[in-house]
């Protein structure tokens, strides 16, 4: 009954949620295996919608570190994080949970398939020259640079945010003097209020994560993706704002750094969502990594499609609801950041 285009972490949950309500379900993915990526933080609501979904809370959490609270060094001590369910996972231990969620069960997922062209109109998908077995709806899940979003909206691209972005992995755990379980942000702030570079690091007694964002022009393709991290190690020390003896005990203790640059897909102009292609998670609405809420939005779009397959609802429809939901969500957001500042 579904096709899902793309094994990430919105097509991955979908495929296996779905397949356990006894519905087929066939995910094509171009990568050889479940995706691996640097690290990101999940929300209660995140976690809510997993549950949901069928997926173990208690694998997720021996999975992922507990993230007691968020704390900005320009700002009053914030205390606490008030969400008690929020967690930092690096991407491959959650994507490994996801992955062992979809493949017990009758879920098709075919990895290191790559398709190169979608008909929207007949909602034929192919492979080269291959026309792939394709179902009556077909969920792109396919990120942010979504073929089938540039087949149905060809003008709808992803925009640069004006940032690019640095994550390392430390390849030993680093007890630097900030408290740890805690997601420090050190930020150099402009005259209007704006970051123009954030630091942010994360560290308990077994692992130790940083990221860095960085106001500059956008890199060319040959520049993103893994790197060697002394290629990145003089401008990270200059742009961080962090104590520099921090930078440098991270810097010193990672070997390959993931750079990408910040870009965002519009959303208030979208095309009305029509089956039999329906957009899903980044490919329909990403964000810039500084809002956090990127890999939330795409585990709900999961939810509210799984709900509407199941009852024998649209999809369509549900995604119209997602998109509200999160325009609405977005503007509370800038208000709240326009406040502050």
């Amino acid at each position: 009954m579904v096709t899902i285009i793309g094994g990430g972490i919105a097509g991955t949950v979908l495929a296996g949620a779905l397949a356990r309500a006894e519905c087929a379900v066939t995910v094509y993915e171009s990568q050889p295996t479940v995706g691996a990526g640097a690290f990101l933080v999940l929300d209660g609501r995140a976690h809510a919608a997993l549950a949901g979904l069928g997926v173990s809370l208690d694998e997720l959490r021996a999975a992922s570190h507990p993230l007691v609270g968020l704390r900005a060094d320009d700002l009053p001590g914030p205390g606490p994080s008030a969400d008690a369910d929020r967690r930092l996972y690096l991407r491959a231990d959650l994507m490994r949970v996801l992955a062992e969620f979809a493949t017990d069960t009758k879920a098709e997922l075919h990895y290191d398939t790559t398709v190169t062209d979608v008909d929207t109109v007949t909602g034929t998908i192919f492979s080269g020259d291959t026309s792939l077995p394709a179902d009556e709806v077909i969920v792109a899940a396919d990120g942010i640079d979504s073929l089938a979003r540039r087949r149905l909206e060809p003008d709808r691209t992803a925009e640069y945010a004006g940032q690019i972005v640095v994550y390392g992995i430390t390849e030993r755990p680093v007890q630097p003097h900030t408290d740890p379980s805690v997601l420090h942000f050190h930020r150099r702030i402009d005259e209007n209020g704006r970051p123009t570079t954030t630091f942010g690091h994360f560290w308990n007694d077994t692992v130790a994560v940083w990221f860095i964002r960085l106001t500059r022009q956008e890199l060319a393709v040959h520049d993103i993706g893994f790197q060697p991290v002394g290629r990145w190690t003089e401008p990270i020390a200059a742009g961080a704002a962090a104590d520099p003896g921090l930078v440098a005990a991270m810097l010193a203790a990672t070997d390959t750094v993931h750079v990408s640059n910040a870009r965002t897909v519009p959303l208030a102009t979208a095309r009305a969502p029509q089956p039999p292609v329906i957009l899903c998670g980044d490919a329909d609405h990403a964000i810039t990594p500084a809002a956090g809420v990127g890999a939330r939005d795409a585990i709900e779009d999961a939810a509210a499609l799984y709900a509407a397959l199941v009852s024998g609802g649209a999809p369509a429809t549900a995604m119209t609801e997602r998109r509200r939901q999160i325009l609405t969500e977005r503007a509370q957001a800038a208000r709240m950041f326009r406040t502050a500042t």
